[in-house]
């Protein structure tokens, strides 16, 4: 049987590759991919088509300029897929903005001259579709799917959602300028976090948001989330909200229930660690209950207080 030469070019994929246990087989990544720390060292096969530094307002503008004439804003190294022959190229068909684009990646794939490559392309929309996505690269890959631990995991999470005495309203943001709020399996995670979810429906795309919608609904609670942004970066990014007049009279502002989070590596990325994320919600929104039942802590992290990281530097 050939051996498996892999391909991941979305960091949800390699993270399910790893998680399937099937790191060994990687041997080519993605720009993002970057988890676990070991796959940084294989070689990259796509690239972004703008600058990804700059303001949310900055970033967004040239994402819509590209996507005018583009089908992603992302290209793919043909000649580093020919140097490396995969077997097999996991991607995703779910946002042109998160990654290389499904036609972009058949089509490099068409030209290459010394293998044929098979392509899984993922398409989560909730939390049920991205359990699917495991268990169906595991069913390609003929290796099993360890969706036990995750299962477990998220059940010990509503069962203490279920203790708790209040269920805070809670507004989550995924881009800040233009303000987005956060969809797809977002809202889940909320609910099953003892939240009550403001913004986006579970399994439809992220929706735009503007002031007066964030105003009229104004949640208990405040999380920053923006697609593609570490902790410190969001924490930078977070200055622009805090200029706008509506900042200073939302509720969570108020009451200091805001808090900034590592988007990038947890609520954005649709694979294993998106149970990472909802014991990250249920720290934020239930402490006292998170506590109770785990030794551990993503405070400083995954998340942190905006109000702390103001004062504390």
């Amino acid at each position: 049987m050939e051996q498996r030469r892999i391909v991941s070019l979305l960091p949800s994929a390699t993270e399910i590759v790893d998680f399937l246990g099937l790191s060994h087989e990687l041997v080519g990544r993605s720009h993002e991919c970057d988890f676990p720390a070991e796959v940084q060292r294989l070689p990259v096969c796509t690239e972004p088509k703008l600058d990804p530094q700059g303001s949310s307002r900055e970033i967004h503008q040239r994402v819509t300029e590209i996507l005018r004439s583009a089908l992603s804003v992302y290209r793919v190294h043909t000649d580093v897929l020919q140097q490396l022959r995969p077997t097999h190229i996991v991607t995703q068909s779910q946002c042109e903005v998160c990654a290389v684009s499904l036609g972009e990646v058949e089509q490099a794939a068409a030209e290459l001259t010394n293998c044929h490559p098979k392509i899984i392309s993922l398409q989560p929309g909730n939390l049920a579709d991205v359990w699917h996505d495991i268990e169906r690269v595991a069913e390609v890959m003929n290796v099993a799917a360890p969706m036990a631990s995750i299962h477990q995991r998220v059940q010990v999470c509503q069962t203490l959602a279920e203790r708790a005495i209040a269920r805070p309203t809670v507004g989550c943001i995924e881009w800040i300028d233009p303000l987005m709020a956060a969809g797809n399996w977002v809202p889940e995670l909320v609910a099953m976090a003892g939240g009550v979810s403001c913004f986006g429906t579970a399994g439809e795309h992220s929706p735009w948001l503007n002031w007066a919608g964030l105003q009229a609904a104004d949640p208990d609670v405040l999380v920053l989330m923006p697609c593609g942004f570490d902790l410190e970066r969001t924490l930078q990014e977070s200055q622009a909200l805090m200029q706008h007049p509506v900042w200073p009279s939302l509720k969570a502002v108020k009451t200091g229930c805001v808090y900034v989070t590592d988007g990038n590596q947890y609520f954005n990325r649709p694979g294993p660690r998106l149970v990472d994320s909802l014991e990250i919600l249920m720290e934020i929104l239930h402490p006292e209950l998170f506590r109770d039942a785990f030794s551990r802590s993503y405070e400083g992290q995954g998340w942190r207080s905006l109000v702390l990281a103001k004062v504390g530097g």
